[in-house]
């Protein structure tokens, strides 16, 4: 990269005390991501899922004994 003149020329004292003037700045952190679904709802709708297959597999059975549901 080119070099860039400065307008100002750094000065160091040779004698006496040297002060540095520090300006605080905001500094922003990363944005926390939060979840879409809550674990509540995923916890039930996982609950529901095992059901529907417990019954799926319970229907299949059925089918294969035979047997008919009570509904029907």
């Amino acid at each position: 990269m080119a070099d860039v003149k400065s307008m100002f020329r750094e000065v160091l004292p040779k004698q006496g005390q040297l002060s540095v003037e520090d300006i605080t700045t905001m500094v922003l952190c990363k944005p926390k991501l939060l979840p879409l679904k809550s674990f509540t709802l995923e916890k039930l709708e996982k609950m529901q899922q095992a059901a529907q297959e417990t019954l799926h597999q319970q229907e299949m059975a059925e089918k294969k004994n035979g047997k008919k549901s009570p509904d029907q």
